[in-house]
């Protein structure tokens, strides 16, 4: 298939504004790598409190809440101790995003036979480690409660 300038140009526009870094004045990446309901309450108080600073300020701000290691558990739908927090920060339309690990989704697979349901509002990285490090590669300052 042949695209012609224009449409190539579109095509070469699309693809660079998503590979964009988050457009927000402000960006922060919180890591929980621990299976402690103190810590991953910790990170979720972290990144309520950072929102409502810059919104009181005017400014946009992202968070992301990236997770690996046993601090995944704060994502499984079975085991998430922070559970209905995430979701109504979901529901309120908080700028955050929360990522799981896929590295340590295959280990608990592997480990337990089935892949650990996620809640709905996880997404999944190839790798917890290297999302949180190309983060910082893109302005993101770093948090771990």
């Amino acid at each position: 298939m042949h695209l012609k300038g224009g449409a190539r140009l579109g095509l070469a526009l699309a693809a660079a504004l998503w590979a964009l870094p988050a457009l927000a004045d402000q960006k922060v990446a919180i890591q929980v790598n621990e299976n402690d309901p103190q810590t991953m309450n910790i990170a979720l108080n972290n990144a309520a409190n950072i929102i409502g600073y810059y919104k009181e300020k005017g400014e946009e701000v992202a968070v992301e809440i990236v997770t690996y290691g046993p601090g995944l558990h704060m994502l499984r739908s079975d085991t998430s101790p922070v559970k209905a927090r995430i979701e109504q920060m979901a529901l309120e339309g908080q700028p955050v995003s929360f990522r799981a690990c896929a590295n340590t989704i295959a280990g608990m697979t592997q480990k337990q036979g089935v892949a650990p349901v996620l809640v709905e509002e996880a997404q999944i990285v190839p790798s917890g480690a290297v999302y949180l490090m190309e983060l910082q590669g893109q302005g993101y300052a770093y948090l771990k409660p």
